[in-house]
């Protein structure tokens, strides 16, 4: 039962990284933004947020670290794809490559690193209770925030003006302009909200989950992140539940390991991906269902006067 616990606890672990950069982009593509700079975006927060608790001995100073990083190139893209018209796949897709070479030339110095020990962190009066206690309430607060910040979103996309706004651009962008709203304005703001979070999701990655620094150590979180957008059909609440569903396939083999169970590590290690691929091809076989919940305008260029 005990190691049945720890697996519970190691995926809302590993779900929060994927949860936190999966909300991010999708306040990119309710917008209409697609972000394919996701892994790059969230590899320099991971050694900006990694170096700043180096320096400093603080996670918030590391978590702000991350989040500047990722907002910074998230700003950088949004200029581009927004006011430049480039092309939002071939974009993202240098940004990803720039952030994977810049970060691993940064991070060199920092390789062999350790950041201070952090206390144990647990909720009172939970945290003792049998098998409940360690699967659920011996997290770091981040882990909870995730949860909160899932709720705050839907209550922001669904019940706030400002989330109506910002969905109606990405539904029909035309129509949005020819009633005065700053349509390139809101993306932009919308673009680097979203590539904060992915900055917060690389920085936990490399502070709190494995606190260390390792070159390309986001390991394809970023890609499995914009996969689970599709997944969770743009939807916040399904993208925590897809974020946690992942982070316990990618954990489920650890711990097959640990109780004894021979399978080969080349295919564990595919596992996250394997699944990635087979619930997306699940989804698009019914694609009036993803017609129905994806944003009209996604990925496509507006031009203001046009």
């Amino acid at each position: 039962m005990e190691s049945w616990a720890l697996l519970v606890a190691a995926t809302l672990n590993a779900g929060t990284v994927l949860a936190i950069a999966s909300l991010g982009l999708l306040i990119n593509e309710k917008a209409g933004i697609v972000n394919l700079g996701a892994e790059g975006m969230m590899l320099c927060a991971a050694i900006a947020g990694f170096a700043a608790v180096v320096h400093t001995g603080s996670d918030l100073a590391g978590f702000a670290a991350g989040m500047a990083a990722g907002g910074l190139l998230a700003l950088l893209f949004g200029l581009l794809v927004i006011w430049l018209n480039t092309n939002q796949y071939a974009t993202g897709l240098a940004v990803s490559l720039f952030g994977a070479g810049f970060s691993a030339f940064v991070g060199v110095g920092y390789v062999q690193e350790k950041i201070p020990e952090r206390p144990s962190f647990s909720v009172p009066g939970l945290a003792d209770l049998p098998w409940i206690g360690p699967a659920l309430f011996r997290h770091h607060p981040l882990v909870y925030l995730t949860v909160l910040l899932a709720l705050a979103l839907i209550l922001f996309l669904y019940r706030t003006r400002s989330g109506l706004l910002l969905r109606s651009v990405g539904e029909s962008p035309e129509s949005a302009h020819a009633l005065g709203y700053p349509v390139r304005r809101i993306r932009l703001a919308a673009v680097v909200a979203g590539g904060a979070l992915c900055g917060l999701a690389g920085a936990y990655l490399s502070v709190v989950y494995t606190p260390l620094w390792v070159e390309g150590m986001v390991a394809g979180k970023g890609w499995i992140a914009l996969a689970l957008t599709t997944f969770a059909t743009w939807r916040p609440a399904r993208v925590l539940l897809g974020a946690y569903l992942f982070g316990g396939v990618t954990m489920l083999q650890f711990h097959l390991q640990g109780i004894g169970i021979e399978v080969p590590s080349q295919f564990l290690t595919m596992l996250p991906y394997l699944s990635t691929i087979v619930v997306l091809a699940l989804i698009s076989r019914n694609p009036q269902w993803i017609r129905v919940n994806m944003p009209a305008s996604i990925g496509k260029p507006f031009y203001p006067g046009h």
